[in-house]
């Protein structure tokens, strides 16, 4: 397969084998746009009980801007998608990353949380360009098991945004308080629009643009809903992420309130769980070596499962204390790292001609239940059991989707398929 700088812009023949190096380019700068998304929802994470008493409101409020964020997410996907099925991939993917910049300005000013929580869903849907673009750029120019390695790879440099957020965001209260942390995303939005307007280049050639019409829009979302496996697939990775969103959501409350740690100490156990997550992301292409992308969803499903149902006993018990916690959650974001590169792309490879549309309504599906589960964990008492709850039930979710709706033993033909043609 050729890369996407030299994919030649009315060619729209099947790609051949990338060079390393240019594959590794690809990985990096991709991953660094849809890195924002990270960091736009992770860095803010120590600051949140300071917010609550800067802007004299309450836990749950300060949790409802994390979700609007992933509420901007989820909703900026479903129109950028078709967009850039439209116009070609580079032109949202920077208007996108402009309107980030914009928003993490504005939020400098915000007086109350009543604006915080409207300008974080512009910050979310400015982000929505990168995360659904990039994945939409993969499957211009993969396929199956390939393209599977390449968002593993993505995940290991957008892995850096999780790991290195927290952690960030509170040296960076140190000197400053916390509307000082989205100056510091503008300026990454402002490297990102100088360094990919001059690194990127489209893969979308004219010869395969949809035309931009909502009739148009709504029945290709239309014939994706009405693809079983397709649906199954994103909402096996939606309820992943459900897990995953609801740590984000919770860890700053359990860690900081529950068991006494500061801003410092947060950012950096924030940080260590996040490795096994990007681990696992980089052991996904060595495990795909010997087994099938559906193989190692279902394994990365089950093990959450049982790490879930583990954490919930431990901290209901208080068995163990902070390392009781810690571990069960490690093991599930390890898991998580298998399951979330194989269940996009064994979704995405089944709609190469409408890709934009298809990473739309999976990004779409994938934060939207995110926003509508994270709150959840305050809901129920921003503590440790309140936490193992919410994964518990998200993963189960996901574990009877996959038996029952995807039925990942009839995927393995398919996985061969898509090997063969990648070859």
């Amino acid at each position: 397969m050729t890369s996407f700088t030299d994919l030649p812009a009315t060619d729209a023949t099947a790609p051949t084998e990338p060079a390393p190096p240019s594959q590794a380019r690809n990985a990096l700068v991709l991953g660094a746009f849809v890195a924002v998304g990270p960091l736009t929802i992770d860095m803010y994470l120590p600051a949140l009980p300071t917010i609550v008493t800067e802007l004299e409101t309450t836990e749950a409020a300060v949790q409802l801007t994390l979700t609007g964020t992933l509420v901007g997410l989820a909703l900026g996907q479903l129109v950028i998608g078709p967009l850039s099925d439209a116009l070609g991939r580079r032109r949202p993917l920077i208007a996108g990353t402009a309107l980030h910049v914009l928003a993490s300005l504005l939020v400098v000013l915000a007086p109350n949380i009543a604006v915080l929580g409207v300008l974080r869903v512009l910050q979310g849907v400015g982000t929505a360009a990168g995360a659904v673009v990039a994945l939409a750029i993969v499957r211009d120019l993969y396929e199956g098991r390939a393209a599977a390695t390449m968002l593993s790879r993505l995940f290991l440099v957008m892995g850096a945004a999780p790991v290195l957020a927290p952690t960030l965001g509170g040296e960076v209260l140190r000197f400053t308080s916390w509307r000082g942390i989205f100056v510091v995303l503008a300026v990454y939005g402002v490297l990102l629009l100088l360094v990919g307007g001059r690194a990127l280049r489209e893969t979308l050639p004219p010869a395969r643009r949809r035309p931009l019409r909502l009739r148009t829009s709504l029945e290709t979302y239309r014939g994706l809903l009405r693809d079983r496996t397709y649906l199954g697939l994103v909402l096996v990775a939606g309820l992943t992420m459900a897990a995953l969103f609801s740590y984000v959501a919770g860890a700053s409350f359990v860690y900081q309130d529950q068991y006494g740690l500061d801003q410092q100490q947060f950012g950096l156990l924030f940080g260590a769980g996040a490795v096994w997550l990007i681990t696992a992301t980089q052991l996904n292409p060595l495990a795909l070596r010997r087994f099938a992308p559906a193989q190692v969803l279902v394994a990365g499903t089950g093990v959450g499962l049982l790490a879930g149902l583990v954490l919930l006993v431990l901290a209901t018990t208080g068995t163990g204390g902070l390392a009781g916690v810690v571990a069960p959650l490690w093991v599930t974001l390890f898991a998580a790292g298998l399951a979330l590169p194989n269940a996009p792309a064994l979704a995405l490879s089944r709609h190469g001609e409408t890709a934009g549309a298809a990473a739309a309504l999976l990004g779409a599906v994938q934060f939207g239940v995110g926003a509508i589960v994270s709150p959840l964990v305050g809901l129920l008492g921003n503590d440790a059991r309140a936490l193992g709850v919410v994964i518990l039930a998200s993963l189960t979710l996901g574990a009877a989707v996959l038996v029952l709706v995807v039925r990942p033993w009839q995927l393995l033909g398919e996985d061969d398929a898509a090997v063969a043609a990648a070859r």
